[in-house]
């Protein structure tokens, strides 16, 4: 079963989309919500494209490489504008996509 061999995959996808949904409420409590719209548009981003991809997993799908592909791209650029924040949500967001990202290069 492809969930079964990506068991790893699918938990790191799963923190992700949860770190990345946290940020994202969080930066709309920030007093500067609009220095903070880059972070919060990727946030989305980043957290539908791991919920998406965890899904495809599940369902065996054929594009899961593809996918992962995307995913890794995808949570690269979000690690790469929250480590520019040094909100505390910030900084555990973009460990988490670092993270996420590099797991998805080795199934991609």
């Amino acid at each position: 079963m492809a969930h079964e061999q990506h068991a790893e995959l699918i938990q790191t996808l799963h923190d992700c989309a949860a770190a990345c949904n946290h940020c994202f409420d969080a930066c709309l409590q920030e007093d500067d919500v609009k220095m903070m719209a880059g972070c919060i548009r990727l946030d989305r981003e980043c957290a539908d494209m791991c919920a998406y991809l965890e899904h495809a997993i599940t369902r065996n799908s054929p594009f899961v490489a593809e996918l992962a592909q995307a995913c890794a791209a995808i949570c690269e650029a979000c690690a790469a504008e929250c480590s520019k924040h040094e909100h505390d949500h910030c900084q555990k967001c973009a460990e988490a996509c670092a993270k996420c990202a590099e797991a998805c290069k080795n199934v991609a």
